[in-house]
């Protein structure tokens, strides 16, 4: 299983820290510890992510249409083996994800469903089981502060392998008015349209 933190600067990339021992467990599974801070990538520079390492797994493409990302951050994950295997395979649905924190003070994240890995017999978990996410405490106590504003949620936006290891991408997301949507949909529509007009054209 793999596991990663927030690094302790908001807004910045810090070097992963890995620790001597290199792993810990944690609920029976063992995962390393990794930390940074994801600074966003448009989607036409997912070939340059990819050169750094990072490969997408899945994208919350609903979460777009129904929130304003007001801010984002990067977030490890624990995860059983078959798990990983099943999001490799690209078995993973974020759709209807969200994330809150606990009375624990954890962030888990809820319906980010991970199809049963074909091999993976009784090692197999729930495919909806609630996952917890990793990120330094002070970055969970603001998120928790974030959440309870009105019209505010924590949604995953997208999950990727970094190096190796799954990272999800968490947004800051206020939730878009029936107007904001439609507004939306208007400025999608019409991007298709000048870039239908400029291949027609070239």
């Amino acid at each position: 299983a793999y596991a990663g933190e927030a690094g302790p600067d908001q807004g910045k990339i810090r070097p992963a820290a890995v620790r001597a021992a290199g792993v810990r467990a944690a609920g029976g599974l063992q995962f390393p510890e990794k930390c940074g801070i994801l600074i966003y990538q448009p989607k036409e520079r997912r070939s340059a992510m990819e050169k750094r390492g990072i490969k997408i797994a899945a994208q919350n493409r609903k979460a777009h249409h129904d929130y304003f990302v007001e801010d984002r951050y990067e977030a490890g994950i624990e995860l059983a083996g078959t798990e990983v295997k099943s999001i490799r395979g690209g078995q993973l649905n974020l759709k209807d994800s969200y994330c809150a924190t606990t009375k624990e003070g954890e962030l888990m994240v809820y319906n980010m469903h991970i199809s049963p890995y074909d091999k993976g017999n009784i090692f197999n978990r729930d495919p909806d089981r609630p996952k917890r996410l990793l990120m330094h405490k002070r970055e969970i106590r603001k998120l928790h502060e974030a959440q309870k504003l009105d019209g505010y949620a924590l949604i995953p936006l997208s999950v990727y392998f970094k190096n190796g290891l799954v990272k999800v991408e968490l947004g800051v997301c206020k939730g878009k008015k029936n107007y904001d949507k439609r507004q939306s949909i208007a400025e999608r529509d019409a991007k298709r349209e000048m870039d239908r007009a400029r291949r027609e054209r070239y």
